[in-house]
């Protein structure tokens, strides 16, 4: 049966430009559908990790990164519940990738996702790779035996929430259909992947802001008692901006009944931010969003179909961060790929390769950033880390090792450890 493409990727954020830039490099042919017209505005907390940019810098972006507006970060504060700050500096350390292979400097930036999105699209076209905007996909196409073969969907007239201009349906038909259209995923949803789980899944909301003062080349988490597991952000931004959020896991959310709203209002109105946040000006209404965290492994593939990114639930459970984790899985899912054409077999058994490699790079450490998220329910814990770090150069040092990583990051779920720590 002929297709219209090898991989059919609905989704054009960095899991889904990043999978068909691979794609390409693989001899793979691409077409990415998105149900939005770029720029357009994701919510998120704008933050690109190490990880994120060994991957940009595999596929030949960084330097292009590096030019967009937005903020370089140089150090990552962690604030206590009592407010003991741990201040890291990033500064002449090196970050070691293990998937890729990559070394370099340690350092990150934040960046709007309605600028760093719409980079990726550009280059992605750049590269010859067909990208259909204002494509909003309803349901997937199967075979006679039920692997999926394509999507059906429609033009929306670029309003992406389907109340603009509909065109006739189209139908466009893949070898290997890959779902990275976030954490309301419709491919997930037609695949009977898609599962909300409170106890894996965080809440968080997101608000941009100008004349916040104390802002430098820092990002900051401050574990909170309001939202504790979960913390509230401030990451620089060009200009004088700054990204301002607040999250929590929705199980406890629930449990403690806590207004997420109400607790941003009242972490900004308080000491010790309520000075910062003096003369500050809101530049929208905080917006929410959901993160299906990977504390847990759930199911991403099936005949015919590949989960990336958010739709895999491959948020890190203890930062929250998502698009390193997503730009992994791209590069993983056209390893796959690659190989299920090759041998002219599509169904899961084949593409179970990738969940498997997948959770073989991401599963030690999101295992570790779990057992770290449940260690921040523990107020005294958060104060004593924190402190002793805030206290010991030699601890830093080695929170720091963990960042670049150099020291690995399960030592901190060791309870040997906290034992050294009394003696550091």
């Amino acid at each position: 049966m002929g297709t219209d493409c090898d991989l059919l990727i609905v989704g054009a954020g960095p899991a889904g430009t990043a999978a068909a830039m691979y794609a390409a490099r693989q001899g793979l042919t691409s077409i990415v559908v998105d149900r939005d017209t770029f720029p357009r505005d994701k919510i998120c907390g704008d933050a690109l990790s190490g990880k994120a940019l060994a991957v940009l810098d595999e596929l030949g972006l960084l330097e292009g990164t590096a030019a967009l507006e937005g903020s370089e970060i140089n150090r990552v504060l962690m604030a206590s519940p009592e407010h003991v700050g741990l201040s890291v500096d990033l500064r002449d350390r090196r970050h070691h990738d293990p998937l890729t292979g990559r070394d370099l400097p340690l350092r990150g930036y934040v960046i709007r996702r309605r600028v760093f999105d719409h980079f990726l699209v550009r280059e992605a076209r750049a590269q010859g790779i067909e990208v259909r905007e204002g494509f909003a996909v309803k349901d997937l196409v199967r075979d006679e035996g039920g692997r999926v073969v394509g999507v059906r969907g429609h033009r929306t007239g670029g309003s992406g929430n389907g109340n603009g201009h509909r065109g006739p349906e189209e139908t466009l038909t893949a070898r290997v259909v890959l779902g990275c259209d976030g954490f309301n995923s419709i491919v997930a949803r037609r695949a009977g992947l898609y599962s909300h789980d409170p106890p894996h899944w965080v809440v968080a909301l997101r608000c941009y802001y100008e004349g916040v003062t104390g802002t430098t080349d820092e990002i900051e988490l401050h574990f909170v008692d309001e939202v504790r597991p979960g913390y509230f952000w401030i990451f620089p931004l060009e200009n004088g901006g700054a990204n301002i959020g607040i999250g929590m896991v929705h199980s406890e959310m629930k449990r403690r009944d806590v207004d997420l709203k109400g607790a941003l209002e009242q972490v900004i109105g308080r000491p010790p931010f309520a000075e910062r946040f003096a003369e500050a000006r809101r530049l929208e209404r905080p917006v929410g969003w959901n993160l299906p965290v990977g504390s847990r492994r759930r199911p991403c593939h099936g005949d015919g179909f590949l989960l990336l990114g958010d739709a895999a639930s491959l948020i890190d459970p203890f930062t929250g961060e998502g698009i390193g984790n997503a730009l992994y899985s791209a590069r993983i899912a056209a390893e796959v790929c690659r190989e299920a054409v090759d041998e002219g077999d599509t169904s899961a058994a084949v593409l179970g390769r990738y969940e498997d490699r997948l959770w073989d790079a991401l599963g030690p450490e999101l295992k570790v950033s779990y057992q770290m998220q449940r260690m921040g329910r523990v107020r005294p814990l958060l104060n004593f880390v924190i402190g002793k770090g805030a206290r010991s150069p030699k601890v830093s040092e080695h929170i720091c090792g963990m960042m670049a990583n150099a020291v690995p990051k399960k030592e901190l779920t060791s309870p040997l450890y906290y034992l050294k720590l009394l003696f550091a």
